[in-house]
């Protein structure tokens, strides 16, 4: 399914190599199966419809983004075993939202390799991110599981992530967010709903943007569920 050969020396095997070289340069091995790496790279802005169906990066984005988070949820377990689900919730996030995998991303490369449509200034905001996901879903389907966390914490986390700065950072995605829409002259407001659950409760924050729902986040309080729903709000706007 996955493998479309190349001629030698055609302009799509000199492609190829280039991308082999790339994989190897961020990922520390050479793939056994070029066209997932090929797939993850293409951006939905250069793919082809076949039979209504437009290829692209997209399922692997998909994938990735789920073996990314388990990955890097394994690995947090493992380094605080003392430490509650809401420590754990939180530093995992400031991992692996949009803003931190986009810069990571442009550390380790990804840029010289994505393929999307460069006339669109706006992809270049998110693009870079959703490609590091889709590289992580090929690395899973062309090595397992196994090959492909110790990809993400040998070459991901540990050489670019220093865990003391990112636990003792304090990201105030609210004022963020509300700071970016006073700028832009808008209308924003938090809708709570509280969730008893057995003895506990549960809080759950949607952020508006005028009338339209943006991001909805979760928390043990009010304040955490706040900055869940405004974080996932600055990554959907960008900000």
């Amino acid at each position: 399914m996955w493998k479309l050969l190349r001629r030698p020396g055609s302009s799509a095997a000199k492609e190829d190599k280039k991308l082999i070289t790339a994989v190897k340069t961020i990922a520390g091995f050479t793939p056994a199966n070029i066209s997932l790496y090929r797939l993850a790279t293409l951006h939905s802005s250069k793919g082809k419809d076949s039979g209504g169906f437009r290829e692209s990066n997209e399922r692997l984005e998909y994938l990735g983004d789920a073996v990314l988070g388990a990955a890097v949820a394994d690995y947090l377990f493992k380094k605080y075993p003392f430490k509650d689900e809401g420590f754990l919730t939180e530093i995992r996030s400031r991992i692996v939202n949009r803003e931190s995998l986009n810069n990571l991303a442009r550390k380790i490369g990804i840029a010289s390799i994505v393929q999307y449509d460069n006339r669109n200034v706006q992809l270049q905001k998110v693009i870079l991110g959703n490609t590091l996901e889709a590289l992580v879903g090929a690395v899973y389907l062309d090595k397992g599981y196994a090959s492909c966390k110790k990809f993400v914490i040998d070459k991901l986390i540990q050489p670019h992530f220093d865990l003391e700065t990112v636990v003792n950072s304090d990201t105030n995605h609210k004022s963020r967010l509300l700071e970016w829409a006073q700028r832009q002259a808008k209308e924003i407001k938090f809708e709570t709903t509280e969730n008893h659950q057995g003895r506990g409760r549960e809080f759950s924050v949607i952020v508006f943007l005028g009338t339209e729902a943006y991001g909805q986040g979760y928390g043990f309080t009010k304040k955490k569920a706040e900055q869940n729903a405004a974080e996932k709000t600055c990554a959907m706007l960008n900000i």
